[in-house]
Formats: C-alpha cells, sequence, structure tokens
C-alpha cells in the first residue's frame, strides 16, 4: 500500500522504479525469483539506481535496526550538505515507511509520502538527503536494513517529533506509539523552523545537481 504516488512506474532491468509525489523520493520494486529452495532478488543494483535517479548511490554505511509492533523510528534527517541519503528495505516482518518535505522553500514543504515495506514484496525506498525519514512496525517485530550515503554524524543529525499533530502522520497507535527518548525530546516542525534547524530547498536542490554525471 502506499500514499501520493501520482507519477507513472517505469520497468529498468526488470525492477519496477516509481517516483513518489514528493521529489528525491523512489520505490524500486525487484524482481523475485521463486523456486523450491525459496527465493532470491537483486536487492540493490548500482546501475538500475542511476539509470532512474540520474546519479550513483555512493554507499558508505549500512544499518539494521529491529523493532517491535508500535515502535515508531524518526524523525531524523542530517544537515545539507553533505546530508544523508537513504535505501531503505525491510528485510523481515512489515512496516510503514513514511518521507516527510521539511525542505524549507520545497514546493511539496511539510506534505508526506507513506509506503509499506515489507518481507513479500521486498520493495526498496531511496530517500534523498535532506529529507526526513521515520518508520514504524507493524507486525510483531520488523528488521530494516538502510543504506547510507554518508557516515553517522551526531553533531550533523536531527529531528522533529513524530508525533507532531500538525504533520498528522498516520502512525496507527498515534499518540501511544512507543518513541526513543530522544524521538520523544524532538522538537515540533514549527520549532524546528524556528531554530533555523531544517535544510534549505535551494541548498539541497544544488547538492543534488552536484552529484549529476560531469559535474
Amino acid at each position: 500500500m502506499a500514499w501520493g504516488l501520482t507519477r507513472p512506474a517505469a520497468s529498468l532491468g526488470g525492477v519496477q522504479v516509481q517516483p513518489l509525489s514528493i521529489d528525491g523520493v523512489w520505490e524500486f520494486t525487484p524482481l523475485l525469483r521463486p523456486d523450491d529452495r525459496g527465493v532470491f532478488l537483486e536487492a540493490f543494483k548500482q546501475g538500475t539506481f542511476a539509470e532512474a535517479t540520474g546519479h550513483a548511490f555512493d554507499l558508505q554505511q549500512m544499518n539494521i535496526s529491529v523493532s517491535r509492533s508500535g515502535t515508531v523510528r524518526g524523525i531524523h534527517f542530517a544537515d545539507v550538505p553533505p546530508g544523508q541519503a537513504k535505501y531503505v528495505q525491510c528485510l523481515s516482518g512489515l512496516i510503514l515507511d513514511v518521507v516527510v518535505d521539511i525542505r524549507v522553500g520545497s514546493p511539496t514543504f511539510g506534505t508526506w509520502d507513506a509506503i509499506e515495506l515489507d518481507d513479500v514484496e521486498r520493495k526498496g525506498l531511496y530517500i534523498a538527503e535532506g529529507l526526513g525519514h521515520a518508520f514504524c512496525a507493524l507486525s510483531d517485530s520488523a528488521t530494516v536494513g538502510y543504506l547510507c550515503s554518508e557516515p553517522f554524524s551526531p553533531t550533523r543529525e536531527h529531528g522533529v517529533h513524530p508525533l507532531d499533530q500538525t504533520l498528522n502522520l498516520p502512525w496507527p497507535d498515534g499518540q501511544n506509539s512507543l518513541l526513543s527518548v530522544k524521538d520523544a525530546a524532538a522538537p515540533s516542525l514549527a520549532e524546528a523552523i524556528a531554530c533555523d534547524l531544517l535544510p534549505k530547498y535551494d541548498q539541497c536542490a544544488a547538492f543534488y545537481a552536484s552529484m549529476l554525471p560531469g559535474k
């Protein structure tokens, strides 16, 4: 299930690629090859990714989280430049993955896209630098893998409160969602704006342009 899909999907090397309504967010649905042993898939292909987005993914770190049902992680983002792009997959279980446009000056500022990721379709979700990312575990346990374009850097990492009522994100447990102490203390979107904490859309656009071939 997905919200906000407005542009047509394309098939690249057998992978279905779908841009979401927020610029910089792409859904990748891999070709599954099941047999009597189980299933095989190519979870990430650099060539397919670059053909879809226009640039390569510079993998610097992979993170894995395991969450119990009702856990919400996020909304997380990093300063741009260099930011931290993510390619997210649910390795086991089911999650609701949410991307929030927090780039000040963006035409879609304050809006969000949401998509379910699971261990059946095994979709991947690419989230460009400067966007806010969060997810909720919908199954009893959910294991999520993140390919990251930059290593974790505490001084550049920030958050927006995932239960901010002005964003009205579609968490199934609402205000009863399980949060970390850090995420529960994150500022609201309005507070983040007032503190000049959020990425600027023009700076993000310039950074995206710098990643294009020949730049």
